[in-house]
């Protein structure tokens, strides 16, 4: 029996793959699929598929045409399952023509001539064509400009700045640049916003106004009661409005929350995350700028809210402003009590200290070093040291890139897949409107 294996991602399963397929059955007696995993795929750099791994698999099932689907996971595990099985023919599309002659050592390598017209990147262009918008003028920007190029279907239509002459050529050279909220939204069908957090409720309401979908900086807004609001327009509109935390959306991180609620290290009974950075104070504006607890708060209470819940007994906040009558804090700790767990955020722009996450539990704990918030190393560390375990995850664009590919996928199928969802995004803003409010803290 003559076997044959071939490889794809097989993304929006279209008559190009069933007919490269149907050659490659053609060529021997048995096929076996290989389709690639989300985690594998993201690595190649095809961060952008929008159907699941299992869906992908049905869906190659469904054409009746392999004998066999195998899961690819890794670079060589082609040498490793043409051995494995015994193949005696590899092929693949033309477009990957001389890639994989160095599998001729091993078995019969050959290419077969696409259809020509029919793509999937095209199919996601089409489906997923967005334009988005940017408004502020953070340097984040910069990135967040650079990685938009990596996502299939998406276009940044402008910019709302007062000035860009600090940002990147790239973001200079955008086909709009205008100081008009209402110019930007009339341009775009969603906008990421990172402007002073004290302006995002009127930003977003104007765009969920416009039906304009939101993927903001968190936190949403300043008030509770603002939140609410714009949550409930934002459904009534059939809108997106998303947090934008970019850890959330890191593979490291979100394995990170599989496996802590795996139990693989018993009752998490303790949470200590710290976040700082040392950035110049504009005296000036200090009221009004990104103050400790916005730009550094949202990322710190993510692993909290999202692993002891936001049901806590108490809290208590300690911070040190610059001055009396500043909302611009240097440092602040909030520490919160839970029934039968603790955990404890420092974050500062005055203050520097180690940034790390460490989750303590019953059996062992997990430790992310500086700076965990951009993950992509955990340690899982236990009494015994071999059993100790290493945990290692391709990052790319800091998750700023993955961000976006969650945004756009949201819009297209109208589903909020809550990486961030409601109660730890109100919890965020509750917790921020106590420190704006001045409510049970202690000054330092």
């Amino acid at each position: 029996m003559k076997k044959v294996i071939t490889y794809g991602t097989y993304d929006l399963l279209h008559y190009g793959h069933i007919r490269l397929l149907k050659r490659a059955k053609e060529l021997g007696d048995y096929l076996i699929v290989g389709v690639t995993s989300d985690a594998y795929d993201k690595v190649r750099g095809k961060i952008n598929v929008q159907q699941s791994l299992m869906e992908r698999i049905e869906a190659v099932k469904a054409t009746g045409i392999a004998d066999q689907i195998i899961v690819e996971e890794y670079d060589g595990q082609k040498i490793d399952d043409i051995q494995k099985y015994s193949v005696d023919i590899f092929t693949v599309g033309s477009d990957w023509k001389g890639k994989f002659d160095y599998l001729n050592e091993y078995c019969k390598v050959i290419y077969l001539d696409r259809t020509e017209g029919i793509s999937s990147s095209e199919i996601r262009a089409e489906k997923r064509e967005i334009k988005l918008g940017l408004l502020g003028s953070s340097p984040i920007l910069n990135k967040f400009e650079r990685e938009s190029h990596f996502v299939n279907g998406v276009s940044i239509s402008g910019i709302c700045c007062d000035d860009v002459s600090a940002l990147s050529e790239n973001i200079q050279k955008l086909p709009l640049i205008t100081q008009s909220v209402d110019t930007l939204l009339d341009a775009s069908d969603a906008i990421y916003i990172i402007s002073e957090p004290t302006t995002h409720y009127d930003i977003i309401k104007k765009a969920l106004l416009k039906q304009k979908h939101v993927l903001v900086e968190s936190p949403i807004a300043l008030q509770y009661a603002h939140w609410k609001e714009l949550t409930e327009l934002a459904e009534k509109n059939n809108c997106i409005l998303m947090d934008g935390i970019k850890t959330a959306y890191a593979d490291a991180y979100k394995h990170l929350k599989l496996l802590v609620k795996s139990g693989v290290i018993g009752k998490v009974v303790s949470i200590d995350c710290t976040c700082t950075s040392l950035r110049p104070v504009d005296t000036d504006t200090s009221n009004t700028a990104w103050n400790s607890l916005c730009a550094w708060g949202p990322t710190a209470l993510l692993p909290i809210f999202q692993l002891l819940g936001t049901d806590y007994k108490s809290r208590s906040i300690t911070t040190h402003l610059l001055h009396p009558k500043s909302n611009y804090d240097m440092f602040t700790k909030v520490d919160f009590i839970y029934k039968d767990a603790v955990a404890s955020l420092k974050v500062g722009q005055g203050v520097k200290s180690e940034g790390e996450l460490i989750i303590s539990s019953s059996k062992g704990y997990i430790y992310v070093p500086a700076p965990w918030w951009k993950t992509d190393y955990f340690e899982i560390r236990y009494e015994n040291p071999a059993d100790n375990k290493r945990y290692f995850y391709q990052l790319d664009g800091e998750g700023i890139r993955y961000e976006i590919v969650s945004f756009i996928k949201a819009i297209q199928t109208g589903i909020n897949f809550y990486f961030i969802d409601k109660s730890v995004s109100s919890a965020i803003t509750s917790l921020i409107e106590d420190f704006y409010n001045k409510k049970d803290i202690t000054l330092i």
